[in-house]
Order: structure tokens, then C-alpha cells, then sequence
């Protein structure tokens, strides 16, 4: 560990100049780089000086101890049953905060949510997941940034974009990639039957045109008129855009915003993020130990989590984790989940 804590601080030392260089300034895309390295290396700097200051305050307690006022040892032999415990809390931070971490993690992303079987009632179940990641996005204070949104015909969302923005965003909600399933009675069930529909969830890196470099030539832009819940017009422009990256085959539409120009602007932003998404897809399906374990990698493959209403009860398939309050992670709190996802995936990855 002591080697890692070297190379961060000095790490941050080099980022510290770097931010007050006027030239890195005038350079966005090395600006926001260097501002999410910053605030992923602030918590390790704090940290070590933390255990610098308690290693201090240990020899400073021991010399203590050594001396013949009975009141200078007795407050020494209290540091010294006080200290220790606050070292190992710190040394345990420092260890977690010095594992290596995913680069990406710390970018922005991008939130997609879809209907899935289940007709009118995935589409209620898709709304009730757009609503608990706003919570739970502005518990810990991100920015909730809906590109667009498709309503479905009883109140539900049969698609929606989001990107949302802040420390950690991606590295927080990577691992809720997969499909959702949700139990329970709807409200249009006479019988008191339970139901079972299910909504899918992609969340990828927001990606900078540094980092996915898009030929114009191998794209296809269509415009159209923007229409709203059961296909009526609701423009009578051509502001709509979708465009189709040929190469991949990649589709994305567009048509929120008031212009065409800005709708274009967001599809090519969605466009790179997926792209980005793809790339990262390829070099993580090498990693057998996170392929098997499907936790690090976001596999979209199968049903990844269980709303169990009868039984306010959450599955998380991938660690067999349970929590019993529906209600509660409905209303973005999530921590539980998201926080045991990321051991595992941490535990896997490095054998902890």
C-alpha cells in the first residue's frame, strides 16, 4: 500500500500544477480529465494526511508515556488505547480508496431506460425505475439530465435517455446494466392475479469526441416530425433526427429538444456514448473472472434484479443479495445494493 500512496500523492502534486497552468486552461477536454482525476485523488490526500497526523500523535503518546508526571502518562496511556483503533480505520480507508479503479468510472453517464414484456404495466415499472434513479441520483448529489423522454398510453414511459452528471456517476450506476423484473398485482387486474413484466436498463460512459472519433461519412441522418403517446404529431416541423452509424449499425433517435440541430447535437452525444460503451464491452469480455461473475462488466444478457411487491423484497441475482424494503430502494435508496455490488466486483476483480 505504501508504494500506491506514494505514487497518488505525487499523482496529485503533478494535477495541482497542472490545473494552474494557463495552457491546460484553454484545453477542455484535458480540463474536465484532470478535474475528475482531482476529485478522485482529494479523499486520498485527506486520508494520508489523517494517518500522518495520528503517526505523529502515537510517538508523540509513547514519549509521553515515558515520563514521571503521573498526568502526562495517564493522558499518554489514553492516546495509546485511543490512537491504534483510529489507525486501522484510516490504513482500512486508504486501502480501499488505492484500489485500482476503473478509469471510466469517473465520468459522467448515460441513463437508458425501455419498457420491456409486459405491454402498459412495463411501461408503469419503467416510470417507477426513471423515478428511483432521480432519487437516488439527487441523494448523491448528481445532476438529473433528461435527454428524452417516451411516455407510454396509461401514464408509464416506454423509453427514456438520461444523462447524469457528477463525481463517481458512472462508476455508481455502471452495475445496474441488465434487465429488471418486477412482481406484482397491477392495477388493472381484477382477479388479484400477480403479474410479472419486466424494464431493461443501459447505463454507459458519457464519451468526448477525444474519445470516439466519428467519420460523418459513415453516418445516415433522417428527419422527421416529433410525435408524442400513441404516435399523434406533435410538431409540425422535421426537427426529429435519427442517425444510424453504418459501420455498427447503431440507431440513435432523437427529438425532445426544440431544433433539429440540438436534436442532432444529443443523438450524436447518445451516438459516442454507446460507441464508448461498445469499445469497453470489447476489452472487458477478455476478463473471464468479471464475464462469469457479470457484476463488473454491466452484462445486459439476463435478468439481473427482482421487485417483489407481495413480499416487499429485492433480488439481486448476480450476488444472491436480498434486502427487504421495496418501498425504501423505490425511493433511491440504493446504497445497499449498489454498495455490495461494487465489493463484489472489487473481490472478484482482485481476489480480496
Amino acid at each position: 500500500m505504501e508504494a500506491r500512496l506514494r505514487q497518488a500523492l505525487q499523482r496529485a502534486e503533478e494535477i495541482a500544477d497542472a490545473l494552474a497552468d494557463p495552457e491546460v486552461a484553454r484545453d477542455q477536454s484535458k480540463l474536465r480529465a484532470l478535474g475528475r482525476e482531482h476529485t478522485r485523488l482529494t479523499p486520498v490526500v485527506r486520508a494520508a494526511e489523517r494517518l500522518r497526523r495520528l503517526q505523529d500523535d502515537l510517538k508523540q503518546a509513547r514519549e509521553m508515556a515515558m515520563e514521571a508526571d503521573p498526568e502526562l502518562v495517564a493522558l499518554a496511556n489514553a492516546d495509546l488505547d485511543r490512537i491504534p483503533a483510529e489507525l486501522e480505520l484510516v490504513e482500512a480507508e486508504l486501502h480501499d480508496l488505492l484500489l485500482p479503479r476503473d478509469p471510466h468510472d469517473d465520468r459522467d453517464a448515460i441513463l437508458e431506460l425501455r419498457a420491456g414484456t409486459g405491454g402498459d404495466e412495463a411501461a408503469l415499472f419503467c416510470a417507477d425505475l426513471f423515478r428511483m434513479y432521480q432519487r437516488f441520483a439527487e441523494r448523491r448529489g448528481l445532476a438529473w439530465a433528461p435527454m428524452t423522454v417516451s411516455e407510454g398510453n396509461v401514464g408509464g414511459i416506454k423509453e427514456a435517455i438520461v444523462a447524469v452528471r457528477g463525481p463517481d456517476a458512472y462508476g455508481l450506476l455502471r452495475r445496474e446494466s441488465g434487465v429488471h423484473r418486477v412482481q406484482r398485482v397491477p392495477a388493472t387486474e381484477t382477479q388479484g392475479r400477480i403479474h410479472t413484466s419486466a424494464a431493461t436498463v443501459a447505463v454507459l460512459p458519457e464519451a468526448e469526441e477525444v474519445d470516439v472519433k466519428i467519420d460523418p461519412n459513415e453516418l445516415k441522418i433522417d428527419v422527421f416530425r416529433s410525435s408524442g403517446p400513441g404516435g399523434q404529431s406533435v410538431n409540425t416541423t422535421d426537427s426529429a433526427v435519427r442517425i444510424t452509424h453504418l459501420p455498427t449499425g447503431l440507431v440513435v433517435q432523437q427529438q425532445d429538444q426544440k431544433s433539429q440541430l440540438q436534436n442532432k447535437a444529443k443523438a450524436l452525444e447518445v451516438l459516442r456514448a454507446r460507441l464508448l460503451d461498445r469499445m469497453i464491452a470489447e476489452q472487458e469480455s477478455a476478463r473471464a473472472q468479471e464475464r462469469r461473475a457479470m457484476v463488473g462488466t454491466g452484462d445486459r444478457s439476463g435478468k439481473i434484479r427482482t421487485y417483489n411487491y407481495p413480499q416487499s423484497r429485492v433480488t439481486d441475482h448476480r450476488i444472491n443479495l436480498s434486502v427487504h424494503n421495496l418501498t425504501d430502494v423505490l425511493g433511491g435508496r440504493l446504497d445497499e445494493i449498489v454498495d455490495a455490488l461494487r465489493m463484489a466486483s472489487r473481490a472478484e476483480q482482485f481476489g480480496d
